[in-house]
């Protein structure tokens, strides 16, 4: 067992835990951040809609990320977190291959998991000739062929946003959609074909998407096809821990509620990014990241200064005024100190 006893415990390497992690650490804390190597977006080519990194690729975003953790004297480690549980002094948490971790407090940035309907070819097509949102990719297949599979009520509001890119846009209904009188009418306003009939499979040739098949035969040639995914937060840990997951407003999937800082129902415990905001692009998973960092560490001042008041130290301060002063030291040798 790792006997450092950390400031904060990160589940989740993303861009709404490495931007807690780089906050944390900026501010003295101990931290350590344990990743799965499982981002949700790696089938995709570029990041989009994040300032100065647009068309990024995903995982060279990440890999920046974790050198910026680990410049300011944070820790990054590849494993599974499977459980995690409350102890006299924070929380432990155990990886997959039984080694263990104690911090102060938790943060889970474990993300969101897309689920895709049963149809052939879909999946292999995710990320790159499927796509779902339109501020990720619609620049990229603006003026092109655009088909939105049908996965249920919100897919009409999905065809009527890509229309915004394009002026060739099919609605397979795919016997989950049922416009009202209103919706036909407004699909039929803004020129949106429509199609009806289950949808067998999404076809493509030599890797690229060329068009979606009805079971009944008939095929339409479309150059990229969105589909709203059944988002489900991958909230195991968090719900371990007390915390149920929530159905989305929208009914978009499920996640875990917490304040505007990420702080949950459960002391101690926080979440950020997908995990509790399904429709977060990355930039907006970031910035969430930095405020439930910014969170923490000011419960953790609080805590500190209760300990100072009551003339007691606590079970982690000599730790920590240790890091405080290599830290304070470190940047007194790369003339950054104040």
């Amino acid at each position: 067992m790792d006997t450092t006893r950390y400031d904060a415990v990160i589940i989740g390497g993303g861009a709404a835990g490495l931007s807690a992690a780089t906050t944390l650490a900026r501010a003295l804390r101990s931290v350590l951040v344990i990743d799965s190597g499982t981002p949700r977006n790696a089938p995709a080519a570029g990041v989009h809609g994040y300032l100065s990194r647009d068309g990024m690729n995903p995982l060279e975003l990440l890999a920046a990320g974790r050198s910026e953790v680990l410049s300011y004297g944070g820790t990054v480690l590849d494993g599974e977190a499977v459980s995690a549980r409350r102890t006299p002094s924070g929380f432990e948490v155990v990886l997959g291959d039984s080694r263990r971790f104690t911090g102060r407090r938790l943060l889970v940035t474990t993300g969101l998991a897309d689920g895709l309907p049963p149809i052939d070819g879909l999946r292999e097509q995710w990320g790159q000739g499927v796509v779902h949102c339109p501020y990720c990719h619609g620049w990229e297949i603006r003026g092109q062929r655009i088909g939105v599979l049908g996965t249920g009520p919100l897919s009409i509001h999905q065809a009527l946003m890509f229309r915004q890119w394009s002026p060739d846009i099919t609605l397979f209904l795919n016997d989950t959609v049922s416009p009202t009188d209103e919706e036909w009418e407004k699909l039929a306003a803004r020129s949106v074909r429509v199609v009806g009939g289950a949808v067998a499979s999404v076809d493509s040739v030599d890797g690229v998407l060329t068009g979606v098949s009805l079971r009944e035969g008939s095929s339409f040639s479309v150059e990229a096809l969105a589909v709203g995914s059944r988002m489900e937060a991958r909230s195991a840990l968090l719900e371990s821990l007390g915390l149920a997951s929530q159905v989305h407003p929208s009914g978009a999937g499920r996640f875990i509620e917490t304040d505007a800082m990420g702080a949950t129902a459960v002391p101690g415990v926080y979440a950020a990014g997908n995990v509790s905001n399904l429709m977060a692009q990355v930039i907006t998973a970031a910035s969430e990241g930095v405020m439930a960092g910014a969170r923490i560490n000011a419960d953790l001042i609080e805590e500190e200064t209760r300990w100072a008041v009551e003339g007691r130290f606590g079970p982690f301060s000599a730790a920590s005024e240790a890091a405080v002063s290599e830290a304070v030291l470190g940047g007194q040798r790369h003339g950054l100190a104040r």
